[in-house]
């Protein structure tokens, strides 16, 4: 199983934020059919409340195509998602996606229609500084 480029990265900046990285990756079985989300992570928020509990599918969108990459990796959220509910219903998934590619690509009115209709809940990060730039919504 190849990791996305910018793996890594993300990896990191999901630690300066104070998340544990407890699967990589995250591995889910269900009805026969075997899928790899690229992390799980798990932030404790406060003694009462317990711990947030998160998966993340990382895209770098680097390709000759944006459009097929999204294609792609809607899709796969969409299966990740649906896999998780039956599973792990108390851990939210996330589409990690690049801040270039979410100012230019992820700003077309398309792209927001069917992120929101969706609901493809997404963590923005910046591959130079290693950080997360935005969780969304």
């Amino acid at each position: 199983m190849a990791k996305d480029v910018f793996h890594n990265i993300v990896k990191t900046a999901l630690q300066k934020e104070g998340w544990v990285i407890t699967h990589d990756p995250y591995e889910l079985r269900v009805g026969g059919v075997e899928m790899y989300v690229d992390l799980g992570a798990e932030q404790l928020i406060a003694a009462e409340r317990g711990q947030t509990k998160i998966a993340i599918e990382i895209k770098s969108f680097i390709g000759t195509s944006t459009i097929s990459e999204f294609h792609n990796a809607h899709g796969q959220f969409l299966d990740y998602r649906f896999a998780l509910e039956e599973e792990e219903p108390d851990r939210k998934l996330y589409l990690a996606v690049p801040v270039k590619t979410y100012r230019t690509f992820f700003s077309l009115r398309f792209i927001q229609t069917v992120t929101q209709r969706s609901q493809i809940d997404l963590v923005i990060y910046d591959p130079e500084q290693e950080v997360i730039v935005q969780w969304h919504p």
